[in-house]
């Protein structure tokens, strides 16, 4: 899927930069913020349920939401040739389908170590995969930004202690590791293949779509699993978290992320989303049922205020980085 061209974006003369294009990084970590508010909507549901079955209810709702936008951007499908629809497929198969699955059964193994120190390479994954599809380049001052937000996100995660990690990986498992790694590759593609869609895309359309087509590949999955009892776990005291699910990390956050990608080069974009992590732990410091009670220690404010730093910083650079290459229609 790599991209001949080097047509820039940001380089159209007719293009009016407003709020959204404008603060478009800090929107996208807006976004990752309210993905972290599943943890609360989730832990209500994860002692009967299994992740597939949660999934797919969750994909299901958002589809439903999103059915208006889906048939509004129907005329929009003509612009996808094949590159576009392999790579909006494969935002509905793997970002959207597995990768959660992959997470939550990383975390299953109870080696939560790996999951989370593996999961933060999921930006290095992004930056490569940009430079490969979308020609993304950037300056040598973005190395060290980049490594700055890492770094305050791993405070954030390991503030209890902060050399944990490193022993807990000689005693992990290689299974766990798998999955995390596993869903760290196909988030950060869904990162960089969600960019190049938006190319030829709506935003709505793009997050219709994603929901969408991702739903008959859930429903496979959880079928294969569980077979004809896979609906047979579901309670009425469910319908309340699968909503919140549905409306806010899902429904909203999507819709905000993808109009924020739309101005935000993937490799950037990747890095606004390291809001995740930061805004789940502090989640889970609050007390129950709201979160689990945990702890606050000093370096998690210091990471945060680096992560913040960073978002900023990257955000009033934006329009200083260097062209994104771009898929240019083929000729007739």
């Amino acid at each position: 899927m790599a991209v001949p061209t080097t047509r820039s974006q940001a380089a159209t003369p007719t293009a009016r930069v407003g709020v959204f294009d404008r603060f478009s990084v800090v929107l996208v970590a807006v976004a990752a913020t309210m993905w972290a508010s599943d943890t609360y909507f989730r832990a209500q549901l994860i002692g009967h349920l299994k992740p597939a079955q949660i999934v797919v209810i969750e994909d299901a709702l958002v589809s439903l939401f999103l059915l208006a936008f889906l048939l509004r951007g129907i005329p929009e499908l003509r612009r996808l040739d094949r590159r576009g629809w392999l790579a909006i497929g494969l935002i509905a198969v793997g970002p959207q389908a597995i990768a959660t699955i992959l997470f939550t059964t990383s975390f299953s193994y109870g080696h939560y170590a790996e999951t989370f120190v593996l999961q933060q390479t999921q930006p290095l994954i992004a930056i490569l995969l940009a430079w490969l599809i979308l020609g993304e380049r950037r300056r040598p001052w973005f190395w060290p930004t980049a490594a700055l937000a890492i770094v305050g996100v791993y405070m954030v995660v390991f503030a209890q202690n902060l050399t944990a990690p490193f022993s807990d990986l000689q005693h992990g498992r290689l299974e766990a590791g798998l999955y995390a790694l596993g869903a760290a590759a196909l988030w950060a593609s869904g990162t960089v293949l969600g960019r190049f869609v938006l190319g030829k895309l709506s935003f709505t359309t793009t997050t219709a779509l994603r929901f969408t087509l991702a739903l008959p590949v859930l429903l496979i999955i959880v079928l294969l699993q569980y077979g004809g009892s896979a609906f047979a776990h579901y309670q009425s005291s469910d319908a309340l978290p699968f909503l919140g699910i549905a409306l806010i990390p899902g429904f909203l956050a999507l819709l905000l992320y993808y109009r924020a990608l739309r101005s935000t080069p993937a490799t950037l974009a990747t890095i606004a989303e390291l809001a995740y992590p930061v805004a789940a732990t502090f989640i889970a410091s609050a007390p129950p049922p709201y979160g689990f009670n945990q702890p606050l220690y000093l370096p998690q404010f210091i990471g945060t205020g680096l992560l913040i730093a960073v978002i900023l910083i990257l955000n009033y650079t934006k329009q200083r980085t260097p062209p994104v290459v771009v898929q240019e229609p083929a000729a007739a």
